[in-house]
């Protein structure tokens, strides 16, 4: 499965993958294209995608499939299974790096319908089923944030819980032990902005501790 000649998706604090696992179909001159997309993290989780979907259609004559991963798409991988080299996979591929999708698996299972295609039909074909299947799954967008846990005595808790929840940082978890705790996603470049409000918020009451980063 040689990679993608087309290199790595840009450097950035956002990334896209498909929004759930999913199976569409469409057909082009009797023969039927299926369409698996699936949420992947690893290379090993989209080999098991594509191993499943062989199991699931055994029939078919091909399982063709492309993925990408990692938030910056440096891994890229595509397979024709059979059909004539470039005409499946490759558009596959393209498709998913066109959408700017990555940790993202495709497969296309086809069920020959007795008309051969050629070249060119093959790589509409493949590229439309696997357009036509994102736009049916839908697709969702992953930040990078810091990770920050806020701490605050039970006096302060409910107002500050309530004004974080209002307010534009993501609150990823809360946690009440010896005190309140609050998880907070925040944009990297708002950190600073974030604990200038917290201290106003708080009074200066609140602990403010930096966990690390991940895509949420």
């Amino acid at each position: 499965m040689p990679p993608s000649a087309g290199g790595p998706i840009p450097d950035r604090d956002t990334y896209r993958s498909v929004a759930a696992a999913g199976v569409h179909e469409i057909e082009v001159r009797r023969s039927r294209f299926r369409c698996a997309l699936a949420p992947v993290d690893s290379a090993e989780a989209a080999r098991e995608v594509i191993a499943e979907r062989r199991r699931a259609e055994p029939a078919a004559r091909h399982h063709c499939h492309a993925f990408v991963l990692g938030p910056d798409g440096r891994i890229q991988r595509s397979s024709d299974d059979g059909e004539p080299a470039g005409t499946a996979g490759t558009p596959m591929l393209e498709v998913l790096r066109r959408r700017e999708l990555t940790d993202t698996v495709a497969v296309v299972s086809r069920h020959f319908g007795g008309v051969l295609l050629g070249a060119g039909g093959l790589i509409r074909a493949y590229g439309q089923a696997v357009a036509d299947a994102i736009d049916a799954v839908g697709t969702v967008e992953y930040r990078r944030l810091s990770l920050l846990r806020v701490s605050v005595d039970y006096g302060r808790a409910g107002r500050i819980e309530g004004e974080l929840h209002s307010s534009k940082y993501r609150v990823l978890g809360t946690h009440y032990d010896s005190a309140a705790r609050f998880d907070v996603g925040v944009r990297p470049d708002q950190v600073a902005g974030f604990r200038a409000w917290l201290a106003e918020a708080t009074g200066g009451g609140a602990v403010v501790e930096e966990t690390g980063e991940d895509w949420v």
